[in-house]
């Protein structure tokens, strides 16, 4: 059954028209939750918080192709794990002193697998890791992101600039922690 044939059934109150859709976005929208969230409790509450509202909410959407569906469950997710963020504590712009830059060179890049960057990822600040998600991962703008967080254009530069530069300090921490083992 292909997805617009879902949508039309899922708007018709059919479960097992849900149930297929959920199926199929499941992981990739809880892969989006644990992006923005470290516990994945948290992330899979706020996925289906996130599928639930799709739902609730499926007979205001008109189906224009999948990517389309996508990024519209994509957005609902993003948007939950915000409020969810905000609510637990109040967006927290981290001030680190050490901006130093650290070149990283594109054969330690190479080697990463998608999981270590994941991992890496998930130990920024929220701060930092919530602006790179929203910037690098979702392509928003700074003017996009500074309204979504309350904040301003600048501090949203800001987060990311450091955001990166953190990044690129724990990529290299950790290929001269795997280059040592190699050796030894």
């Amino acid at each position: 059954m292909n997805q617009e044939q879902l949508i039309k059934e899922c708007k018709q109150g059919s479960t097992a028209a849900q149930k297929c859709l959920y199926d199929l976005y499941a992981g990739q929208m809880f892969m989006t939750c644990r992006r923005y969230l470290k516990n994945e409790a948290d992330a899979e509450e706020r996925m289906l918080d996130g599928f639930y509202k799709f739902f609730t909410r499926i007979r205001d959407f008109h189906y224009q192709g999948e990517a389309a569906l996508f990024s519209w469950i994509k957005k609902i997710m993003i948007n939950e794990c915000l409020m969810f963020l905000r609510k637990k504590n109040p967006f927290v712009i981290t001030a680190e002193t050490d901006e130093l830059t650290i070149p990283v060179p594109e054969e330690v890049l190479g080697k990463l697998e998608a999981e270590e960057i994941f991992k890496l990822i998930i130990r920024l600040p929220l701060g930092y890791r919530t602006v790179f998600n929203l910037n690098v991962v979702e392509g928003m703008t700074h003017k996009e992101i500074a309204a979504l967080l309350k904040i301003s254009e600048g501090s949203s530069k800001s987060q990311l600039f450091k955001a990166k530069a953190l990044l690129q300090k724990m990529i290299y921490s950790e290929n001269e922690y795997y280059e040592s083992r190699k050796i030894n």
